[in-house]
């Protein structure tokens, strides 16, 4: 019964790496569509093929090394601190992931901002209510 089960597992497994990689290679497919109308370059399938292979495998390495990075830290969730080490040896992808870091941090200080500013307006409203019933009464 626990091979039956094993297998099962693996099956699963093995079907959800085949819709990845499919999706992949459609989306690979349609970039270097792009490019060919952009730049007039024309793509084999089996290049498209291997660039997909490629990317798939490369994104499983960083996969590993953003769970190392986390692990390292003690922490069982990967951070923003996991990926910007991750691009370290890249630093143009470095430079472009740090700034689009820089705008989500102040996008979620602007957020606290805003719920301040509500909260204390929702207070400031509450207050003048409680002490117009207090007047009434």
């Amino acid at each position: 019964m626990a091979s039956d089960e094993e297998q099962d597992s693996e099956y699963e497994t093995l079907a959800y790496q085949q819709r990845i990689k499919a999706a992949l290679h459609y989306t690979v497919g349609r970039i270097c569509e792009q490019i060919e109308i952009e730049n007039g370059m024309q793509y084999s399938r089996q290049f498209i093929a291997a660039l997909t292979e490629t990317t798939y495998r490369q994104c499983e390495s960083f996969a590993v090394d953003l769970e190392l990075f986390a692990k390292h830290a003690k922490r069982t969730t990967i951070n923003r601190d996991d990926v910007q080490l991750l691009a370290r040896k890249s630093p143009a992808l470095a430079k472009h992931i740090k700034s689009l870091s820089d705008e989500i941090a102040a996008t979620n200080e602007a957020e606290k901002a805003n719920k301040k500013t509500k909260r204390a307006k929702t207070k400031t409203k509450e207050q003048e209510e409680n002490e117009s019933n207090n007047e009434t009464a």
